[in-house]
């Protein structure tokens, strides 16, 4: 069987499923249940400094979007850091790295932006024994507020910063993790890794209010009457994670630096495209909360079985396979030409490829009196709605057209050119000829 262990920047866990530094991880006996069913390691609930307490609104703390079927896509939050006090967090995390030694035990940290507070928790953090820190960058309410979480993670130059003295204070690998609420990933991991980052970790949560009441008036969550942005997480935010990831991962600036993926991980091909894009380590936690700590059974063996298939004996192996193959649109192969197929013995005749191609795309699909679909091979132009709107699995499927042969539509031959940047249709290409 495929060996799932890691060895994140010198943190060794038995798999690469880490939960997130979230309410799953706010203490010793949810740590301890979740080693039990089979996490390879977690992201300790961010600890902050010593001073005036936490206080967490006592309502409701989160928002849903949900799917048709009542299954949650997307979760908005507005619970702050752990309210906890610093001294049983620690006290705790410490137990259990004693009791758990083969998993990871990463603490989550969130600290004015001056040095002396960064270095007297660090020390404290080291006492425990900890693998690493994280750095919350990302939190963007509450904290965010008080001049903390993405409130620094917006400002590279106090990525940066922070990052050197946690280096310089600490022996423990640090984690930056960064936040989505910014025009350009890149930039807050360029700043990471001049700051000594050993690693990155994102994406924290979006900003989002995620619906109104429509009674009341009020966002939800509501509190007394009022509602706040909160942070967005879950199936919904994947995509957006799962582009940041690859583009930290392929940009030249940031190559290299290792990548722990958070975003809507919610199965083992979830866990597998994050592998794929870079990440050496996925954190989960809106699946946790949704399905319980048992769901990793099902992740580890999924991951095991589809390594095992593939001939892949290490997660290692899996890392990074995609990353070459992400390109920007101006590369992409305009020599690839395909058109849809709907497989007849496949199609209930619902006619939602028809209803969607008729009235929003390129009328590219004909309806026999007898509700017979097929495709008008010179009207497709290979956008696939049809595919995505079809309710049928594989019903409809996007053939290639083999090179030479012309294209229907257009009357071009498949293969007289590459991409964007050598296309006649091109503006800069017919400058530079």
């Amino acid at each position: 069987m495929a060996n799932l262990t890691t060895n994140f920047i010198g943190i060794k866990s038995p798999n690469p499923f880490w939960l997130a530094s979230a309410p799953p991880t706010d203490k010793e006996y949810n740590v301890v249940r979740a080693f039990k069913a089979g996490w390879g390691g977690v992201v300790w609930k961010t600890l902050g400094a010593e001073g005036p307490p936490v206080v967490n609104v006592n309502g409701p703390r989160y928002g849903a979007v949900w799917g048709a079927d009542r299954r949650l896509l997307g979760l908005n939050n507005i619970e702050l850091i752990t309210d906890r006090p610093l001294e049983v967090n620690l006290r705790e995390i410490k137990q259990v790295k004693r009791d758990w030694p083969d998993r990871a035990m990463v603490v989550s940290l969130m600290v004015p932006c001056d040095e002396e507070s960064w270095k007297a928790i660090l020390a404290r953090v080291e006492e425990t024994e900890a693998d690493g820190v994280e750095l919350n960058f990302g939190c963007p309410h509450g904290m965010s507020e008080r001049g903390m979480g993405s409130a620094v993670g917006q400002v590279p130059e106090y990525i940066e910063m922070v990052t050197r003295w946690v280096k310089q204070h600490s022996r423990m690998p640090c984690i930056v993790k960064l936040t989505p609420n910014i025009a350009d990933i890149r930039k807050p991991a360029e700043a990471a890794k001049r700051g000594g980052a050993d690693a990155v970790s994102l994406i924290n949560t979006i900003n989002s209010i995620t619906s109104v009441n429509l009674d009341t008036f009020s966002p939800e969550p509501m509190i007394d009457g009022k509602g706040a942005h909160g942070g967005y997480c879950g199936p919904a935010v994947k995509p957006i994670a799962l582009n940041m990831v690859a583009e930290i991962a392929r940009d030249p600036a940031t190559h290299g630096l290792p990548i722990s993926g958070i975003g809507g991980v919610t199965t083992w091909r979830d866990a597998a495209e994050f592998l794929t894009l870079g990440a050496g380590t996925v954190q989960v936690c809106t699946a946790a909360m949704t399905y319980g700590f048992g769901i990793i059974k099902e992740m580890t063996a999924g991951l095991s079985q589809y390594m095992d298939e593939k001939g892949f004996t290490s997660v290692d192996q899996l890392v990074g396979r995609a990353v070459p193959n992400v390109t920007d649109w101006q590369y992409l192969n305009l020599n690839y030409v395909a058109k849809a197929k709907i497989n007849q013995d496949l199609c209930i005749s619902c006619g939602r490829c028809y209803a969607a191609c008729e009235d929003t795309s390129h009328q590219a699909i004909s309806m026999s009196p007898d509700r017979k679909f097929e495709v008008i091979d010179a009207e497709c132009v290979a956008c696939n709605l049809c595919v995505n709107v079809c309710p049928v699995a594989d019903c409809i499927t996007m053939e290639p057209l083999a090179k030479g042969v012309t294209d229907p539509r257009t009357g071009e031959t498949v293969g007289d050119y590459t991409n964007w940047t050598t296309h006649p249709n091109n503006p800069m290409a017919r400058a530079a000829e």
